[in-house]
C-alpha cells in the first residue's frame, strides 16, 4: 500500500524526467540543424570555387554558382554574404570564394552568430 506522503509523486517525476528529455532532443535537433547548414555551405563554397577555377570563369562567376547553390539547397537568406578572390596557398595561385550565413536557431534558444566557410580551387593558368 502506498504511503499517503506519495501521492502524486509519479507525475512530478514525469513531468521533471520529461522536461530534461525534451532539452536533450532539441539540443540534438539544433546541433543536427547547425552541421546541416554549414556542411551545405561548405560544399556550395567548394563547387563554387571549382567552377570559377574554369579557363573561362571569374571570381564573380564563382560567387554567382556558390548563391545559386545554396538558395537552391536551403534559403535565399543564407546567400547574401559570398566573396571570391585570389588567394596563394602554399605557392599556388588559388581562388577562394567565402560564405558567411547565420546560424539556423530553433526559436530563441542556441547560439547566435555567423557561420563562415570557405572553398578553394586551384587555378591552372
Amino acid at each position: 500500500m502506498k504511503d499517503i506522503d506519495e501521492q502524486g509523486s509519479a507525475v512530478v517525476d514525469f513531468v521533471l524526467v520529461g522536461a530534461l528529455l525534451t532539452m536533450f532532443f532539441v539540443s540534438i535537433v539544433q546541433l543536427t540543424l547547425i552541421l546541416h547548414v554549414r556542411n551545405t555551405l561548405i560544399d556550395a563554397a567548394a563547387s563554387g570555387a571549382r567552377y570559377g577555377a574554369l579557363a573561362d570563369r571569374t571570381s564573380a562567376d564563382a560567387s554567382a554558382r556558390a548563391g545559386t547553390l545554396i538558395a537552391a539547397a536551403l534559403n535565399p537568406d543564407y546567400a547574401q554574404d559570398i566573396e571570391s578572390s585570389e588567394v596563394t596557398v602554399g605557392g599556388v595561385r588559388t581562388i577562394e570564394v567565402t560564405v558567411r550565413a547565420p546560424l539556423p536557431v530553433i526559436g530563441l534558444l542556441g547560439p547566435s552568430g555567423t557561420l563562415e566557410v570557405k572553398g578553394h580551387a586551384a587555378l591552372l593558368v
